[in-house]
């Protein structure tokens, strides 16, 4: 269960970031309204999810998921370079975190 809400907060981690770009800075309110749900869930059910897992491989997953969701978010809906490189970079953050949740231990 403890996983599962890593995996959540990392989707939100999404969220808030692509928010936060949507909202130019804090000057649009309803980005920046998305942008403070989106961070707060994450945030909470990654200090919910830390009560029963290492923080070394929980943060990295966290991290893991956010950065490859916001990178293919922004490649998909937003205009971002597309490239091999880039392409090949987030398949390895995703392989990474596929390993690190594998190596993770509950307490």
């Amino acid at each position: 269960m403890a996983w599962l809400l890593v995996v959540v907060a990392g989707v939100l981690e999404t969220g808030f970031a692509v928010c936060l770009k949507l909202s130019h800075g804090f000057t649009r309110l309803w980005p920046t309204v998305a942008f403070c749900v989106f961070a707060l869930g994450s945030f909470g059910l990654l200090t919910m999810s830390l009560k029963k897992l290492d923080v070394g491989p929980a943060y990295a997953v966290w991290t893991g998921i956010g950065a490859a969701g916001t990178a293919i978010y922004g490649m998909v809906f937003l205009g971002d370079l597309v490239s091999t490189l880039k392409i090949v970079s987030i398949t390895l953050v995703i392989v990474g975190v596929i390993g690190l949740q594998l190596s993770g231990s509950a307490h």
